[in-house]
């Protein structure tokens, strides 16, 4: 049984914390990379940093055709709370983040991350770090679809 976060709009994926403004959240509606990289925006900052992790097609040397995004109920939370512990780090000013769940094929966005910051140091390390805790803590699992039929799962605990 597939297990998945319902599709939220953009509004109630919107939310101020500590008076940063962060767009976060998990969402099976395409990422509008464009209202992230806004939400950022920011006089104090002189860096803002983005990452988009897409689809490739193909994995450990075999052909993907796409990938279902399957997502734990806590997932959203937990992205949430990545987010917050990353726009709390002294120097940045906005944090954006979204990950994707369902089906998206070749080049689909995934996961988009915009780190607004004082400094290029500040914003490129906070990416990074918040890219790494999602990659290491947030219970979303890849079915990929090959090229050849069939599919496989890749990072399930």
């Amino acid at each position: 049984m597939a297990l998945r976060t319902p599709g939220r709009t953009q509004e109630e994926l919107t939310a101020t914390l500590g008076g940063m403004h962060e767009l976060t959240g998990v969402t099976d509606a395409d990422i509008d990379t464009d209202a992230l990289c806004g939400a950022v925006g920011d006089d104090r900052a002189g860096a803002v940093v983005t990452f988009a992790g897409v689809v490739r097609n193909h994995d450990h040397g075999v052909a993907v055709t796409g990938i279902e995004y399957v997502g734990h109920p806590s997932a959203d939370g937990l992205l949430r709370g990545i987010a917050a512990g990353i726009a709390g780090r002294e120097g940045v000013h906005a944090v954006a983040a979204q990950h994707r769940v369902g089906h998206l094929g070749i080049g689909g966005v995934a996961l988009f991350v915009a780190v607004a910051a004082s400094h290029r140091k500040q914003a490129f390390d906070a990416a990074s770090d918040l890219i790494e805790r999602v990659k290491q803590e947030l219970p979303i699992w890849k079915k990929q679809f090959l090229a050849e039929g069939g599919y496989e799962w890749s990072q399930c605990p």
